[in-house]
């Protein structure tokens, strides 16, 4: 089924964002059981889908819960994402996202992720090869420029929208910014302004408040949430229920139920877990103990028998 974007965010407007490490079919399914609509993997290299690599083809796992999913795509080859594209896009997913926003120096070097925004012309041939290569709706992921002094995204969003993107969704900061300081609404308000095709606003949105001011100073068609979601899926309920009220109970329900569907398709998934039941507790008080014994968690029932003495301790939360 090709979804059509307006349809989608005619339904609900909130946008789980492509996190490395974070978005895998575990948390992407717990994110939408809290109000997140659309979703977006992890960031998938297009080159090593082509070497038909086993790791990056288990980061395409989904289930029928999953959905609509839009698959995110780095590298800076057209005919490598060309190829990449083809071959993933009769493999049931919603939508293909080409990553042209990651700060991350080590995708940056190899020219990948924000670095494409440096040259705005292969940005467009990229973008172009990928709509050659599938009819399934296209998006890219943009800054807002390298650095402050090259603000180019305007640029770049209407030469993606001229290579056949569907839709927009920006960051409102720059590479250089990474993810300090504050995200610059008036320049996603900008790419709104100057192309046709819906944009998603991203940056900064953590609750009902940030969530309006996004929509208002920006006219966007969606919001896009990240590092808000880090530990607390709830954020997508609490945007549209702000007086939602979250036990202790109910928060580590929902931790040990994502740490089992990790368990259940990842190897190493309690080693990976345990940042992320860090991220759970940021916030609890009395936590530091609990803390310090996350290295020590090596099994799913480690996870139950941890979570359960936190439920038992009265003084945390």
């Amino acid at each position: 089924m090709n979804y059509k974007i307006q349809d989608i965010l005619a339904k609900n407007d909130l946008i789980l964002a492509p996190m490395a490490g974070v978005t895998d079919l575990a948390y992407r399914e717990i994110a939408r059981e809290q109000g997140a609509f659309l979703a977006v993997s992890e960031m998938i290299s297009a080159k090593a889908l082509t070497y038909r690599d086993k790791h990056t083809y288990d980061l395409l796992k989904t289930s029928p819960e999953d959905t609509p999913l839009s698959v995110q795509l780095f590298g800076h080859e057209p005919d490598v994402l060309y190829e990449a594209v083809k071959q993933i896009e009769d493999m049931g997913f919603s939508m293909i996202d080409l990553n042209s926003g990651c700060p991350a120096p080590k995708i940056v070097k190899n020219g990948d992720g924000s670095a494409l925004m440096q040259n705005p012309k292969l940005l467009f041939e990229i973008v172009s090869s990928m709509r050659k290569a599938t009819d399934l709706p296209l998006s890219v992921k943009l800054r807002v420029g390298f650095d402050a002094e090259h603000k180019n995204v305007v640029e770049c969003a209407r030469l993606c929208e001229e290579a056949g993107a569907d839709y927009l969704a920006v960051h409102g900061r720059t590479r250089e910014m990474q993810y300090s300081g504050v995200a610059d609404l008036s320049d996603i308000k900008a790419v709104k302004d100057a192309v046709q095709i819906p944009v998603i606003g991203n940056g900064d949105v953590c609750d009902r408040e940030s969530y309006l001011r996004m929509k208002e100073v920006t006219g966007c068609d969606g919001v896009m949430i990240g590092r808000a979601a880090l530990g607390n899926p709830f954020v997508f309920d609490f945007v549209r229920n702000p007086d939602r009220i979250i036990s202790k109970e109910e928060k580590m329900d929902v931790l040990y139920r994502q740490i089992e569907k990790m368990n259940a398709v990842k190897k190493n998934a309690i080693k990976e877990a345990r940042c992320h039941i860090l991220w759970y507790l940021k916030g609890f008080h009395n936590a530091k103990p609990y803390k310090l014994k996350v290295a020590s968690l090596l099994t799913l029932a480690d996870v139950k028998a941890y979570i359960d003495e936190i439920l038992a301790d009265e003084s945390v939360y």
